[in-house]
């Protein structure tokens, strides 16, 4: 149980820096007269198994939508678990061959494309990714200071986002020229699973605390 609770609490530090009030959502098709609403129940903290409630209470009180997290997906304890045990090491834990800060980037990018609030308030790199870069600069790649592998990378991903089925043999080619294959197909999944883990948050509507369930 102490090493579960301590993982938990490692994996609960990423979560900083959390939007400090409701957003509306910014999926597509949402009402803005309608105030969004999360489309699963919250558990309360007390009833928490063990691996949510450590991480629930590792996070910040006023940090709450990483705490809607933990009670949102109370039901999935174990697939919580195990993905985050692929997660973290592969994200900014050292492994692989792309440096954190890349990938950091990707997924923030990522992020503003899914309408996904938490993923993108949170800050998983802030000792390599700067917070103007997290906010803001993602969004305007060619206008900020990234290397070319950098707005290599994040245009990449944007086209997985939002337009995989017309990526050309030349879009492949031109990354490959910037990265080996290794880190071409590392940079691939990584920002699947962004992408993916993303629509998921995304569609949960977690930046708000009422159910109408």
């Amino acid at each position: 149980m102490g090493l579960v609770c301590a993982c938990a609490r490692r994996e609960a530090s990423g979560l900083v820096r959390l939007a400090r009030r409701p957003q509306r959502s910014s999926l597509k098709g949402a009402n803005p007269e309608v105030p969004p609403m999360s489309r699963l129940p919250l558990t309360e903290p007390e009833a928490l198994p063990p691996y949510m409630k450590a991480i629930h209470d590792a996070t910040p009180e006023e940090n709450w939508l990483g705490r809607h997290f933990a009670r949102a997906f109370a039901p999935a304890e174990d697939l919580v678990q195990a993905y985050q045990g692929f997660y973290h090491p592969w994200h900014t834990g050292g492994a692989g061959v792309l440096p954190p800060r890349l990938k950091e980037l990707i997924r923030l990018r990522i992020a503003t494309l899914n309408g996904c609030v938490l993923c993108k308030t949170v800050r998983m790199a802030p000792e390599v990714v700067s917070e103007e870069e997290a906010a803001s600069g993602v969004d305007r790649v060619d206008e900020s200071g990234f290397s070319a592998r950098e707005r290599a990378a994040i245009h990449f991903a944007e086209k997985m986002a939002v337009d995989h089925h017309n990526i050309s043999d030349d879009d492949v080619a031109n990354m490959r020229r910037l990265f080996t294959d290794q880190e071409f197909l590392e940079l691939s999944m990584m920002a699947g699973q962004y992408i993916g883990f993303g629509r998921v948050l995304a569609l949960l509507q977690l930046e708000v605390a009422a159910c109408p369930i």
